[in-house]
């Protein structure tokens, strides 16, 4: 009896030694910083979406999980396009990333690109905060990274240096640059326009020397970046797309995490996202918008278009719509639509 004893008081100390172990050698496995990626830093609603999801997972993890923001996309020498698959390599440990910018690896994400597909915010609530977000969310799970929130870019609105835009006329032929992913070559080449595909990097000096016209970017990187000065002289507020951000984490970063600590991080993530939503539509979502007369002091002509006035570029666009409703996914597309028609505004 007294050797049985002594066996299950070894086991005990053996057990509890294992779990020690276990411990420390998950903690040991936690890197003394972590490499989040964003296309841009702070002070814009995107970089504010990175300090304050790092700066929450310091402070709720004492310490324990260090973030080191790497805006410009520096980890990738500034190509937007790679950040994705630089996500799944574990060249990057965590992002803040573009629904545009990973489009070209999870076409799912070119929804959020269809022309004219949320006319509100409201719409785009219906889909990141619904079944459709839940969707994607899975999607991107299997493409390799674990998603956690949403955030926001906001809409974006197109500028040039020549004259205000309000038919797709007034679009011919002028240089527009646009991102990286083809169906925004589509929509521009659709009302007549050159798109250029170019980094944001290249794109302000072409800019500013005139040999690219004009270019579409929420309006906060206008007031930010002081866009008059670099010839954009004219903005059209047409909101015919919006890109929502995702908080991600490379999984192999995330299973060396405890379960508490996934659970902070994730929680970090969804306030971070909130916070950072309601910076990106300051002044954009009040009656009288202020961010509009800010830019108009600036000395540039701020065009909003008419029911009217929209629509023909809805219906410029919509054959783009149709071509790429089969590559997002005829069944998501759908389900957006649904979503959208159904929503609270």
């Amino acid at each position: 009896m007294k050797f049985r004893r002594t066996l299950l008081g070894l086991a005990a100390v053996a057990a509890t030694l294992g779990l020690f172990s276990t411990g420390a050698m998950a903690q040991a496995a936690y890197k003394p910083e972590y490499k989040m990626s964003l296309v841009l830093g702070p002070p814009t609603p995107w970089g504010q979406a990175g300090k304050i999801w790092a700066d929450l997972v310091k402070e709720r993890t004492q310490g324990r999980i260090n973030i080191k923001l790497y805006p410009g996309v520096s980890l990738i020498q500034g190509d937007q396009t790679r950040e994705f698959s630089a996500l799944r390599q574990g060249v990057i440990d965590m992002a803040v990333g573009s629904t545009i910018n990973w489009s070209p690896q999870v076409k799912q994400l070119n929804l959020f690109s269809m022309p004219f597909l949320m006319p509100d915010y409201a719409a785009i609530d219906a889909l990141t905060q619904g079944d459709v977000g839940a969707q994607i969310f899975k999607t991107l799970d299997k493409s390799g990274v674990v998603p956690l929130a949403w955030g926001e870019n906001g809409y974006r609105e197109i500028t040039n240096s020549k004259k205000p835009i309000k038919s797709p006329e007034d679009l011919k032929g002028m240089k527009i640059r646009v991102v990286g992913s083809p169906i925004y070559s589509d929509m521009f080449t659709a009302l007549g326009a050159n798109p250029t595909q170019m980094s944001w990097a290249d794109a302000q000096p072409a800019l500013a020397s005139g040999a690219v016209d004009g270019q579409e970017n929420p309006l906060f990187l206008f007031t930010v970046l002081k866009m008059h000065t670099v010839g954009q002289k004219f903005v059209t507020t047409w909101g015919y797309v919006a890109d929502p951000l995702v908080f991600v984490v490379n999984k192999e970063i995330w299973a060396s995490w405890t379960p508490a600590d996934q659970a902070i991080v994730r929680q970090a993530a969804v306030d971070a996202g909130k916070q950072e939503i309601a910076i990106a539509r300051k002044g954009l979502v009040e009656a009288d918008k202020p961010v509009l007369k800010d830019i108009a002091a600036m000395g540039v002509t701020v065009t909003s278009l008419t029911p009217a006035e929209r629509e023909a570029f809805v219906k410029a666009t919509r054959p783009v719509y149709d071509k790429w409703k089969s590559t997002v996914g005829a069944d998501l597309v759908a389900q957006a639509e649904k979503a959208i028609a159904a929503r609270k505004k």
